[in-house]
């Protein structure tokens, strides 16, 4: 599915392209083509996965703690 952005009213032209970048890296777009552009070892791909995985948990739990300690 091609991502598309309108510029809005009175946005500038450089906002609208932030607004494209960040669209792209939530979808996986950049992941994806940089993926592509190379082989990647099946056991590498797996390890890389597991550490994003991690990355993606601990992430988590740091949001989580601090939700708790501001009550």
């Amino acid at each position: 599915m091609p991502i598309k952005v309108q510029v809005r009213s009175n946005e500038s032209l450089e906002a609208a392209l932030r607004r494209f970048k960040r669209s792209c890296n939530s979808s996986g777009v950049f992941r994806l083509a940089k993926a592509s552009t190379w082989h990647e070892k099946r056991s590498d791909e797996r390890r890389r996965e597991r550490r994003e995985r991690m990355r993606t948990i601990l992430r988590a739990q740091r949001k989580h703690q601090a939700r708790v300690r501001r009550g």
